[in-house]
């Protein structure tokens, strides 16, 4: 099965923002797999008139469409009702899912209220898929060039439903799925990267190539529609090869792994350990670091030297670099990984002092200006960035160019590291 398909949201609370649609990105990236294509998301509020035309709409362009929400049993849980109405199709009760119904709330010692009964209702000739965790079944309308698949609103019934009973279902309709293998880049800018992919981005057909951009870093996703039980197509292998050899020098992961997973797989792998002290990311770079599960045994600890008398009595940073250089200095950040890495008894020390603003710059000193250095037992090494946007932003990508610098450092420490593996 290779269609069009799409995602209608059904709710007012979406609208209004009360919930967030979750749902959407759950289902589009599940169909993907699948190698079935999302041309369409709409959400739409519960009023039976414009449900009755996104409906229609949706019947008009696309071949798979899949509802979330309005399965329940209040008056404005209206979707089946709605789409009973537009495709012609009459309300019929299942009567396993209405022993279903009478069978939960006996055991719960609950009145079955008459609106309840409603959710065990369906199209005539649905396909009817039960519910593990609610009460309100999913439904399938199969017509002659549209699928319609109806499924509960709250995600902790929609996602095991679709898993579990609706994915066997459209893999019998497909033979085919969607692949696809994520390069993450560090050291160079989005409109960099697309420039030197440019040919291939504009020749694209099969596989095609996505690039998109993070905090501070930037992604490739190249994307191919592969054989059942293929794994990963040579059409992929081959434009992975020709991006590598174009940028390698910026790739730090050939699997989707974030910065801290990587650096942190390093640092297990080589058996280093790691001291930070950080003064303008207050506390953030051990936090990306200490995300990583496992990872205590390389990090030994992390000191948030905030103020200067904590980076003197703490660090060892002498009070003569901090009155001639300041606290903001290529010789203050090297005092202070020299000291944690003392302090802590690590094999690196790490260390960022910046302005990470929006008050505090100066002339020759300006917001965004940040200091880092590593000490190790092999030498030592210091370097300066200028960073723009607020508060947040500077810290967040101080914080990773330090991460990044302590990647580089391990993988030259090591030369039988096979980077692909990351």
């Amino acid at each position: 099965m290779t269609m069009k398909s799409e995602i209608i949201s059904v709710g007012t609370e979406l609208l209004l923002g009360n919930i967030v649609n979750t749902n959407c990105a759950f289902l589009s990236g599940e169909l993907a797999k699948l190698g079935i294509d999302v041309y369409f998301h709409v959400t739409v509020g519960d009023n039976r008139r414009r449900l009755m035309e996104a409906v229609g709409e949706a019947m008009e362009r696309s071949g798979l469409i899949i509802t979330t929400g309005g399965l329940g049993p209040t008056s404005d849980d209206i979707t089946k009702e709605t789409i009973a109405e537009v495709t012609g199709r009459k309300l019929i009760p299942d009567e396993a899912e209405l022993a279903k119904l009478k069978a939960i709330f006996a055991r719960t010692n609950r009145e079955m209220t008459p609106n309840n009964i409603k959710q065990a209702y369906v199209p005539e000739g649905s396909l009817v898929v039960g519910n593990d965790n609610g009460t309100a079944p999913g439904i399938i309308l199969e017509l002659n060039d549209t699928i319609i698949i109806m499924l509960p609103g709250p995600p902790i019934e929609m996602k095991p439903m679709f898993n579990e009973k609706i994915v066997p279902y459209l893999k019998e309709k497909s033979s085919t799925s969607l692949v696809s293998v994520t390069l993450k880049f560090f050291g160079i800018g989005e409109s960099a990267l697309e420039h030197q992919l440019s040919d291939m981005i504009e020749s694209q057909s099969d596989p095609t190539i996505a690039p998109y951009a993070g905090d501070g870093e930037v992604s490739v996703r190249i994307t191919s529609r592969a054989k059942s039980g293929e794994k990963v197509p040579g059409s992929i292998v081959r434009v992975t090869d020709e991006i590598e050899k174009r940028l390698g020098e910026y790739i730090y992961s050939y699997h989707n792994r974030s910065l801290q997973q990587v650096t942190a797989m390093l640092l297990m792998e080589t058996g280093k350990t790691l001291a930070v002290a950080e003064s303008c990311t207050g506390g953030k770079l051990s936090a990306l670091i200490t995300s990583v599960p496992g990872v205590s045994k390389s990090y030994m600890g992390g000191i948030v030297s905030y103020s200067n008398e904590v980076k003197q009595s703490l660090l060892g940073v002498s009070r003569e670099t901090l009155t001639k250089t300041g606290a903001v200095s290529s010789e203050t950040a090297l005092q202070m990984a020299d000291g944690v890495r003392r302090v802590c008894g690590a094999d690196i020390g790490l260390s960022v002092t910046g302005i990470a603003g929006p008050e505090g710059g100066s002339d020759q000193k300006p917001v965004g200006l940040v200091h880092m250095a590593l000490s190790a037992e092999d030498g030592t090494l210091t370097w300066e960035r200028k960073f723009s946007g607020n508060r947040d932003k500077v810290q967040t990508f101080a914080a990773k160019n330090a991460l990044n610098h302590l990647r580089l450092y391990l993988l030259n420490t090591v030369t039988s590291i096979d980077k692909s593996r990351y």
